[in-house]
């Protein structure tokens, strides 16, 4: 048996650094005062069609949907997260009194084409912060990523911004931009030809390189926006100049999910080959409103964590594993009494501590725990356990075995590791 195609088992050696990556975030996120949520990994299909967008690729082509055989309610493995949570919030009046800064990871499904750093199933940190109008919690959010670009050691990663204006812009860009590609209808690929009347702004978002040319020259949305709109998205650059934060203003970023407005950003690396991004996000001021919810402002974003530990490898991190501090090796039936008692008295004691398991000779467990990488190997015999004590023998450091009594065991190996 293997595993399903694009869904990838890590193992112990790769998890370090995934442990090690989570510690990072989970400080950064406390840092920023956001809290964490976490939400089901199957939600209704309807969330994702309300929320995404029904022409979107993702709800078209990507998700992994299916009926639940006990009572034919449609399900699906959530693609993305800012649609669960804004659920969630709402199911359990997270916004009745105050905004919430939220933060989530896990998991996520998309039916892809898997790829270096894109598989079916891939994992995301996200964070929402529902309910702040303001173009601070924009720039925030950016200021934040960029923090943990150093914090992780990445390299090479450039931010680029744009706005999507509001409702009103959008339609009028909407009602030009049908009309200019009506006129090249001849120069459409087909994914083009089918989102043409359904989502022409993600036309703008194409990789066909024959057409670039066309894309270059459609009417821009930048050119249709309100003034407040202006306003808000100049209040984010001067913040983010202010901050001392890069930026490029990409008036083609548009994203791929249809609940963004104003501020939409993503980082991308040139490392990665053509998936190039590994952070996106923007405002969803609407999204609350359109599953249900009261009106409220809300700006988020995730981050793709595959992609960000290929970078990570790439510069050469590796997460080393904290060094044992003892291996207890037994042989004897009151020994193995024994040897259960005093591994658990040095846990309580904050050590790392591998208690031999599955028999062999002193001879055979000696060589596993030199092999284990232990600061210091525990014998105890039922001789030793007779006299309530244990031979210690440094493992790392010169020195000979000596016999310690239990009750200053501890400290010993305090002084012989430290």
């Amino acid at each position: 048996m293997q595993a399903v195609k694009g869904m990838n088992d890590i193992l112990p050696e790769e998890a370090r650094l995934w442990l090690k990556f989570e510690e990072v975030v989970r400080h950064w996120l406390e840092a920023y005062g956001y809290r964490n949520i976490r939400m089901p990994l199957v939600e209704p299909t309807a969330l994702f069609k309300r929320a995404i967008g029904e022409v979107t690729d993702i709800v078209e082509k990507e998700m992994y949907s299916f009926e639940d055989s006990l009572n034919g309610d449609q399900l699906t493995l959530r693609p993305e997260g800012t649609a669960s949570c804004v659920r969630a919030a709402l199911q359990h009046n997270l916004l009745y009194n105050a905004p919430q800064r939220l933060w989530y990871n896990g998991p996520m499904f998309r039916h892809e084409r898997p790829q270096k750093g894109r598989y079916r199933q891939f994992h995301q940190v996200g964070v929402e912060a529902l309910g702040f109008a303001g173009p601070d919690i924009d720039a925030e959010q950016i200021v934040m990523c960029a923090r943990l670009w150093k914090g992780l050691g990445i390299r090479d990663v450039a931010l680029q911004l744009n706005t999507l204006g509001d409702a009103a812009s959008r339609q009028r860009h909407r009602e030009k931009l049908i009309a200019y590609f009506e006129q090249h209808k001849d120069m459409l690929d087909a994914d083009a030809q089918r989102r043409l009347y359904s989502n022409p702004l993600r036309i703008l978002d194409t990789k066909n390189l024959a057409m670039q040319e066309l894309v270059a020259g459609a009417p821009k949305l930048i050119d249709e926006l309100e003034e407040e709109a202006i306003r808000h998205f100049e209040a984010v650059q001067a913040i983010l100049t202010r901050q001392g934060i890069a930026y490029e203003i990409n008036p083609r970023l548009v994203r791929g999910l249809d609940y963004y407005n104003r501020t939409v950003f993503e980082w991308v690396t040139t490392r990665l080959g053509a998936q190039g991004t590994i952070c996106a996000g923007g405002r969803y001021d609407g999204l609350v409103e359109q599953m249900g919810g009261k009106p409220a402002p809300a700006c988020g974003f995730a981050m793709g964590i595959e992609r960000l530990l290929a970078l990570m490898q790439e510069d050469g991190q590796v997460a080393v594993p904290e060094a044992l501090d003892v291996y207890v090796v037994h042989q004897g039936e009151q020994a193995e009494s024994m040897a259960w008692q005093v591994a658990e008295s040095l846990r309580n004691d904050g050590m790392r501590v591998l208690m031999h398991c599955g028999g062999g000779s002193f001879k055979s467990q000696m060589k596993k725990a030199d092999g284990s990488g232990a600061a210091c190997a525990v014998i105890i015999g039922d001789n030793e356990a007779a006299a309530n004590a244990v031979m210690l023998k440094p493992l790392r450091k010169s020195g000979e075995q000596r016999l310690v009594a239990l009750q200053v065991l501890p400290q010993s190996i305090h002084e012989l590791i430290k």
